[in-house]
């Protein structure tokens, strides 16, 4: 696909607006259907697009796999870090309510906290998962072909 100079100027418009439109689902997801899970997902598939049609080595300029396994890890400790600070405050584990002195605000910036950590810890494990099948896939065909890496 790398030499299809028409995936590649296809990819060039389209991966923008995956991306655009992973944002709207990010951060429209208390409103409407969506959230951090559906977000990652697209924001995964915009860059499993990037890796199919520039290659593996390409993404993996984009967004290396060493940061991907720290954004999964801090997709995370955002998630407890605002469900521990209810807990802090004096509410429950993911009580929004004590974070800010409006109860509305403080629901939205928990909500908005939350999934955006999911989001992110979502995206990164969907990428890492390409990029281990990916190469396994490599792997197996430099074995086949008799090829060394």
């Amino acid at each position: 696909m790398r030499t299809n100079g028409i995936l590649r100027v296809i990819a060039r418009f389209l991966i923008p607006l995956i991306m655009l439109f992973g944002l709207y689902i990010q951060f429209h997801g208390e409103y409407s259907p969506g959230g951090g899970f559906q977000a990652g997902v697209v924001f995964a598939a915009a860059w499993i697009l990037f890796a199919l049609i520039y290659g593996l080595d390409a993404a993996l300029e984009v967004i290396p796999e060493r940061a991907q396994f720290v954004l999964a890890c801090l997709g995370v400790l955002l998630y407890c870090f605002v469900g521990l600070l209810g807990v802090v405050l004096g509410g429950r584990f993911l009580d929004f309510y004590p974070l800010l002195d409006s109860p509305h605000a403080a629901q939205q910036t928990g909500i908005v906290a939350v999934e955006f950590g999911v989001g992110v810890t979502v995206a990164t494990c969907a990428m890492l998962f390409f990029t281990f099948f990916a190469r396994r896939k490599r792997e197996i065909d430099a074995a086949e072909t008799g090829e060394d890496d």
